[in-house]
């Protein structure tokens, strides 16, 4: 980051948003498809699985509510619509496709809600935003895959709902660091507070 963006933003973009008081943990598309090398969505983040299984752990220790995302379609894709012409890669989420599945170490348990999705944003066109107001949730811990793509346009939605979004840095990835950087750093800015994952573990706690 230059510091010529850096003094760019400067003054215009530097609020922050406080911690809520009723926290859950939302892990976005965190499945096999990112993380299977014979995958053409595999995207090397192997370190932000080994982050967000910390997170799930410390949250189950804690009882904060866990939330999983995943993207699946009809086989063909007839309710995929734009985004699934657009992506030839999202055929991989077909119903039935073992890279749509989670990985052993972030399967969803007993209780925790999946939220199934069509589109990037996890509010778009499900039942998140009601399930969250209904169970007094106020404050999300956003992690998964991609920054670019799904994580980022959950923290916009989220905020967008009324949500305060965290997004924990460690715990996204993406298929290169340009515009996973770049889309934390436009988060950061504009709709989200970026966090590392000390901070967000300390507030679990």
């Amino acid at each position: 980051m230059t510091d010529s963006l850096k003094e760019n933003y400067s003054g215009a973009f530097d609020g922050h948003l406080p911690f809520g008081k009723s926290p859950a943990l939302l892990i976005v598309d965190f499945v096999m498809a990112y993380l299977d090398k014979s995958s053409p969505l595999y995207a090397g983040v192997e370190d932000a699985l080994a982050s967000n299984e910390r997170l799930l752990s410390s949250a189950r220790a804690a009882g904060v509510p866990v939330i999983f995302t995943n993207v699946e379609y009809e086989p063909g894709g007839a309710d995929g619509r734009i985004f699934y012409r657009k992506v030839p890669a999202l055929k991989l989420f077909e119903r039935g496709s073992v890279l749509g599945a989670f990985p052993p170490s972030l399967k969803p348990r007993d209780g925790e809600l999946v939220i199934t999705k069509k589109y990037a944003s996890s509010f778009f066109e499900t039942d998140l935003a009601a399930t969250l107001a209904a169970k007094g949730i106020d404050t999300l811990l956003i992690t998964g895959l991609s920054t670019s793509g799904c994580v980022r346009a959950t923290a916009l939605d989220a905020c967008q709902h009324g949500f305060l979004p965290f997004v924990v840095r460690e715990a996204c990835g993406d298929r290169h660091p340009a515009p996973h950087e770049a889309s934390l750093f436009d988060l950061q800015a504009k709709y989200a507070e970026v966090i590392g994952e000390t901070e967000a573990l300390a507030f679990i706690r």
